[in-house]
């Protein structure tokens, strides 16, 4: 039996590992894709690990705004919650199949399913109140004006000297599909969830729920599942190999391994850019801080060495 039968973790894999930047954002182009970062998750159902994954979606939001947008006056216009959910379910698909084939090719029995998954979060987040989180295309600074009178956008300037569109991004305080996921996650099924950080709702005074139109960071929202079903480990997978000081600098020193107490004190300098490597250490802390007991951020195809000590970035208390 694998030292690792029934440890339970949440493995948050980026929207860019799918829809790489340098490459045509193909459904052929993102199968392979799947298939080349999943491989790792493959390699740890199979040493008897019980998962549940979540991904970004970034790019893959960004398409569909551009369909949108494409079709406003010939199709209704399709808000940004519904388009969470939307791509959701067709990550969900490529993930869920790559890992049924992947297991089928190993002879390995266990199920995998896809959970179109809503997270909770403040109608009063100061978050919804001054928009920051970029989504969809890049804009000359005229071309942003105009879509953002058209369509009462909320628009700021951002890198390449354009200009683009940007939405609330409310902390996410709990997964309401948590009870179901935990159930299956404890029973072996491999459970694709709050894809995309979840579709954010929050609660109306009678209870209902109701859906916001915002963007939740994906980590900080894994972080959340990982604690609301008693994950012990949290593996983030991005686009490098380890957490960095000074990165892209002369000075750059990677970070092998590091404790709560350390990194948080790093975190509090403000250090680590917003944009990137910022909410995944802040994800990780607040997973260590809720009780997890091991956090380890690597690039998408270095899980199964980074599990065996071999690189990444190992957070512990």
């Amino acid at each position: 039996m694998s030292e690792f039968q029934g440890r339970k973790a949440v493995i948050a894999i980026g929207g860019n590992a799918i829809s790489p930047p340098h490459e045509e954002d193909t459904i052929a182009n993102q199968f392979r894709n799947s298939r080349l970062s999943l491989k790792g998750v493959v390699d740890l159902i199979e040493q008897g690990w019980r998962i549940a994954l979540t991904h970004g979606n970034g790019p893959q939001v960004g398409n569909a705004l551009l369909r949108v947008e494409k079709a406003l006056g010939e199709a209704p216009e399709l808000p940004l919650g519904v388009i969470v959910a939307d791509t959701q379910g067709g990550l969900g698909y490529m993930f869920e199949q790559t890992l049924q084939n992947g297991l089928l090719l190993r002879g390995i029995e266990r199920s995998v399913v896809t959970l179109v998954t809503q997270v909770l979060v403040d109608k009063n987040d100061p978050n919804l109140l001054d928009p920051s989180k970029y989504v969809g295309q890049y804009y000359t600074k005229e071309e942003a004006e105009i879509r953002a009178r058209q369509y009462n956008w909320v628009i700021k300037p951002a890198d390449r000297g354009k200009w683009r569109r940007v939405v609330g991004s409310p902390i996410p305080l709990e997964i309401i599909n948590k009870k179901v996921i935990k159930k299956l996650v404890d029973e072996g099924i491999i459970v694709i969830t709050v894809g995309g950080g979840g579709i954010p709702v929050y609660r109306e005074t009678n209870g209902c729920l109701e859906g916001v139109d915002a963007v939740i960071d994906k980590d900080r929202a894994s972080a959340v599942l990982a604690r609301d079903i008693g994950a012990q480990d949290f593996f983030i997978l991005t686009g490098v190999d380890y957490v960095y000081l000074d990165y892209e600098k002369p000075t750059q020193r990677k970070i092998e391994k590091i404790t709560f107490k350390e990194l948080d004190q790093l975190w509090s300098s403000g250090i680590f850019p917003k944009g990137s490597m910022g909410p995944k250490v802040g994800a990780a802390l607040d997973f260590l801080e809720w009780g997890g007991e091991r956090v380890i951020i690597t690039s998408h195809h270095s899980l199964t060495d980074a599990i065996q000590g071999k690189i990444g970035t190992l957070i512990t208390h």
